[in-house]
């Protein structure tokens, strides 16, 4: 039974590798092909590019594995159906349940190598690559509004115009309000820099709001006491999907302390946490079709049904943020429906097959 055990896992193991490498090669090809047209752009040339694609390439792997798993379980299936092979693993003993419990560990194995990329790996690379491409296209970060990022902090609204790489900000304007909701201070700076627990602003104009009187004061420097931290503004450079369980925790409860709305970074959060099992989840999916039409399925025709599978998994998951975003509803649901709704439909379909 060991014997078993070492050849399914070699066998499984070495195709959903092998199918992985492909897929991380096709979305590096189209990353290249995107970033082309970038080249010229300040000092971003070739060698920045082909450094780009490389730091964006974990991201792409914690993206694929799930589908590589499912494409390569059911090519290794189609293999062992077109040698017989899943015939000799019958008769001499071996259920679909236990061969199912045999694959899970491999299931297993990436659903935490899923993990400790999208932990450890995804969210320093992409980080990297993005502050890459905007020092050398002499770009700032991207904001979703013209007039730059707005962050409610305690009473204060805070803007900010730009963002550098660096996370140095740029034509910030505090608004300060009293408890009664009365615009007190408006504090205009040129940068700011954190420094020592604190930003300190340089070119500073501020405006005191009195009841009888309006008071304007120039300072060269200040320091300015937020609840803003640099870490949180790694948001702008990484998207939710793609930031560590630990950041968006911390961005979460900085919005909820502001009063803010939260649903897309707790979906971003769920997804995190059920997004590896879903390694465990397509083995189970693929495992009956090995079981299927074993005369006259081929490998090919499987390869084929696990990709489109996985095209559906992945629609699904995107369909389903976008819902829960819209119709508000539960982090959790939307985060885990997708991969319930395949692991429902898996474990029916053993069901059956162990059954004829």
């Amino acid at each position: 039974m060991k014997i078993i055990s070492r050849y399914l896992a070699q066998e499984f193991i070495s195709n959903i590798l092998l199918v992985m490498l492909g897929l991380l090669f096709m979305f590096a090809f189209f990353d290249l092909l995107q970033e082309l047209d970038s080249i010229g752009k300040g000092n971003y040339g070739i060698t920045e590019v082909i450094a780009f694609v490389l730091l964006s390439s974990p991201g792409h792997v914690y993206q694929v594995v799930p589908v590589a798993v499912l494409i390569g379980t059911m090519h290794t299936l189609g293999q062992f159906a077109r040698n017989s092979e899943l015939v000799v693993l019958r008769v001499s003993g071996v259920s679909i349940a236990s061969l199912a419990i045999k694959l899970l560990s491999v299931g297993a194995v990436f659903a935490v190598l899923t993990f400790l990329v999208g932990e450890l790996i995804t969210p320093i690379s992409e980080k990297t690559a993005q502050r890459l491409r905007i020092k050398a296209t002499d770009s700032v970060v991207a904001q979703e509004f013209r007039s730059g990022l707005w962050i409610k902090d305690g009473l204060s609204f805070v803007n900010v115009e730009n963002v550098l790489p660096d996370a140095e900000l740029l034509n910030i304007h505090v608004y300060e309000f009293d408890e009664t909701f009365k615009l007190r201070l408006i504090s205009d700076a040129k940068s700011a820099r954190y420094e020592q627990n604190a930003w300190t602003m340089r070119d500073i104009t501020q405006t005191v709001f009195k009841e009888d009187k309006v008071l304007a004061s120039q300072y060269k420097q200040a320091v300015w006491q937020s609840l803003i931290r640099p870490e949180l503004l790694n948001v702008l450079l990484v998207v939710p999907e793609k930031m560590s369980t630990l950041s968006l925790f911390s961005y979460i409860n900085h919005l909820q302390a502001n009063k803010q709305k939260t649903t897309r970074h707790e979906i971003a959060l769920w997804s995190k946490l059920v997004y590896p099992l879903a390694c465990v989840v397509m083995v189970l999916m693929a495992l009956p079709f090995g079981f299927i039409q074993q005369r006259s399925g081929g490998v090919g025709a499987k390869i084929l049904v696990g990709i489109m599978l996985g095209i559906s998994y992945q629609i699904l998951n995107r369909v389903f943020v976008h819902l829960g975003l819209l119709n508000d509803w539960s982090p959790f649901f939307s985060a885990t429906l997708p991969t319930a709704m395949f692991l429902m439909t898996a474990v029916v379909m053993l069901f059956v097959v162990e059954r004829r």
